[in-house]
């Protein structure tokens, strides 16, 4: 009899907890939040609330920081590789890579441009535009148009409808290396669809990742060497400098961002604090619901490319351009552009 009673019990157990399980699994109410989710939800609600919406200009503060990355990285000598700031005989280090090196030969000397592309700044408005979904029905594409200095980041589509969101003007415009291995073949093929596709810039300067990682350089002077060849006119190709990019890494790991490497956006944010007098950021937004609507966004305006979050630190380049958009620094642009 006690053994029974024993069964019976223990089945009555079952059948209790199995009910539960139903019952949380039919009410949502009763299941508890995916933590990772529940966090990351009360991240973004926080930098939201944090988010000041009545942007004011403050003069001290973009001369303190403007100030702090000329002194650490000075863009305007150092930004890209030129004739001075790398003579015959020296030798570049890739900023990716610690331990490769590559000296700097007549051949490739005669490449460089003889001075910085950056001498006349500072420019009075410089618009860095990012390709995040949050782009998409923006209405931004006058107001990046009116600003004196247009950055764009991994050579982002400007047509085919996207000019009323993005604007068309270009000065200068990155190149991701994933982009030249991938979209046209690490250009081993034929490079005369690149060079037509890259006419879309006019004669911005375009900045490839040469010296980044060893893989990159080979690609890149082909990329140089394509836009030589086939095109009289169209983007001027420069190299971007690892020494300013590793000085520019080392600066904003003293303002907390730890990643293994900066993201394109906000290595051309830091870039224009530097060139232009007043800096403002469009599809600059690295989370997947519109900050206003609550609509899901594509990763990209364009597409919905996953980015490569093992490498860079999104939410917290995100925060730190968000800190200087409250420190009146930079101008942070999250919802629809009114003309």
């Amino acid at each position: 009899m006690s053994l029974l009673f024993l069964v019976l019990a223990h089945l009555q157990v079952i059948l209790c907890l199995s009910l539960h399980s139903d019952a949380a699994a039919s009410n949502p109410r009763n299941v508890k939040q995916n933590p990772a989710k529940r966090m990351k939800s009360g991240f973004i609600d926080k930098l939201l609330a944090s988010y000041s919406t009545s942007w004011k200009k403050e003069k001290q503060n973009i001369q303190t920081y403007r100030s702090l990355l000329g002194s650490s990285c000075d863009a305007i000598s150092n930004a890209v590789v030129t004739q001075v700031n790398s003579p015959v005989g020296t030798n570049i280090t890739y900023d990716a890579d610690q331990k490769k090196i590559m000296e700097v030969t007549p051949a490739l000397f005669s490449l460089f441009p003889k001075e910085s592309p950056f001498k006349k700044a500072p420019w009075d408005s410089c618009a860095v535009v990012g390709n995040g979904g949050v782009l998409a029905n923006s209405s931004c594409g006058k107001q990046i148009d009116s600003a004196t200095y247009v950055i764009r980041c991994n050579l982002p589509p400007l047509n085919n409808g996207h000019e009323r969101d993005t604007g068309r003007k270009t000065h200068l415009v990155t190149a991701n290396p994933s982009i030249l291995f991938q979209k046209y073949s690490a250009l081993n093929e034929r490079r005369r669809s690149f060079v037509e596709d890259i006419q879309l810039y006019g004669d911005a300067l375009l900045m490839l990742p040469a010296f980044s990682y060893r893989q990159n350089t080979a690609v890149s002077l082909r990329a140089f060497y394509s836009l030589e060849d086939f095109s009289k006119t169209g983007p001027r190709p420069v190299f971007s400098n690892p020494r300013y990019l590793k000085s520019l890494a080392d600066f904003w790991r003293g303002q907390g961002i730890r990643s293994l490497r900066l993201s394109t956006g906000i290595m051309m944010a830091s870039l224009a604090l530097e060139l232009c007098k007043n800096v403002h950021l469009y599809g600059f937004w690295p989370f997947g619901t519109h900050p206003y609507t609550h609509q899901p966004l594509t990763n990209h305006y364009f597409d919905n490319r996953p980015a490569n979050n093992r490498v860079h630190a999104m939410p917290s380049e995100f925060e730190a351009l968000l800190n200087l958009h409250n420190k009146g620094v930079i101008h942070l642009h999250l919802g629809e552009c009114t003309n």
